[in-house]
């Protein structure tokens, strides 16, 4: 078996693919799609800035194709790496423990973050006896997706508050569809849930919740996701990685200096254009990508503290991955500071 195939194997065995999740991406090359047009995942009901960079006309002559929707950002990485798309976007924390497996991708730009108006929360009903961290210890604790930004943010809170290992490792994690968390929470199947965006707005808007704490109250404003492209397409074709790069930092700061009400109008304007039967009602509950740096440039200090996360957790071994070999600023161009 080639190191190559080797590597990638690895990578979805650790990701939590397998054979089946693999596409033709590797296998057929690009089917004749122009390097200019970058093939890539959405989803429902959401304007991701990579999108947003294309209706601005920030992407000259690159374009992007859609082939669906992901299931979550390790499934959304996972096809980046297998040549099924060419950019996904995952946790910093999934990031990391692709970079451990060897795989042969780069970080390129944050794309999402925490801030004041973009964060999740973890929450109880108001009559809750739960009152702090200890009191989770043997209860049943609800997210999108294990291994990822959820739990990430569950497990420091764990940690910070002074639980210990035994303590903690008693918090039942659950994965749930998020469109079934609140009410699942509501009926009593679980103590507490992790709602963030438009799930936790509307659950706020229910009444009946009171949060614990939240990952802004936690660790304040940070950017938590980045996309990935594989290395051997960064290699071939540097300047479509600038201009897809570059374009997107452009629209990370369009979105953050436009008022809200432009921003929410243009990305209702985005999803009746592309005609996927979506609904609208999500972007009512916008209020921004969170990203924390300039123009999306990454900072070693947002993947370094998930990588010890990890290492805590025993996901990755045999030490720290070396973080300047995981991401990349060379191709952003968008000013610095500015």
């Amino acid at each position: 078996m080639p190191p190559s195939t080797r590597t990638r194997r690895a990578f979805l065995t650790l990701v939590g693919g397998g054979a089946a999740a693999v596409g033709c991406g590797t296998a057929s090359g690009r089917d004749g799609v122009p390097p200019t047009t970058l093939r890539y995942q959405g989803w429902a009901g959401t304007v991701t800035p990579a999108e947003l960079a294309e209706n601005l006309g920030y992407l000259g002559d690159v374009r992007l194709r859609w082939v669906g929707n992901t299931t979550s950002g390790p499934q959304d990485i996972q096809s980046a790496a297998a040549g099924d798309v060419d950019f996904g976007g995952a946790f910093n924390g999934a990031v990391v423990k692709m970079a451990a497996a060897e795989a042969p991708v780069t970080a390129v730009i944050s794309y999402y973050g925490v801030d004041r108006a973009r964060y999740n929360g973890l929450y109880v009903l108001r009559d809750s006896p739960l009152r702090d961290a200890r009191d989770l210890a043997g209860k049943r604790v609800a997210m999108n997706t294990l291994g990822a930004h959820s739990e990430a943010f569950l497990d420091t809170f764990l940690e910070r508050s002074g639980l210990d290992r035994d303590a903690a490792a008693s918090v039942e994690r659950l994965a749930l569809p998020p469109v079934n968390t609140e009410q699942a929470l509501r009926k009593g199947q679980i103590d507490a849930a992790v709602l963030g965006d438009i799930l936790r707005d509307k659950a706020l808007e229910h009444g009946g919740l009171r949060a614990l704490s939240d990952d802004h109250r936690l660790l304040g404003s940070f950017s938590a996701g980045t996309y990935v492209m594989a290395d051997r397409f960064l290699a071939a074709h540097p300047r479509v990685a600038e201009t897809f790069v570059t374009g997107v930092a452009r629209a990370l700061e369009w979105s953050r200096r436009t008022p809200r009400d432009r921003v929410v109008a243009r990305m209702e304007r985005i999803v009746r254009a592309r005609r996927r039967n979506e609904d609208l009602d999500p972007l009512r509950y916008w209020r921004s990508y969170g990203v924390d740096g300039t123009g999306g440039r990454i900072a070693a200090r947002e993947l370094a503290v998930w990588a010890r996360w990890l290492e805590r957790r025993g996901d990755i071994r045999g030490g720290t991955p070396d973080l300047s070999r995981i991401f990349t600023n060379d191709y952003n161009r968008y000013p610095a500071g500015s």
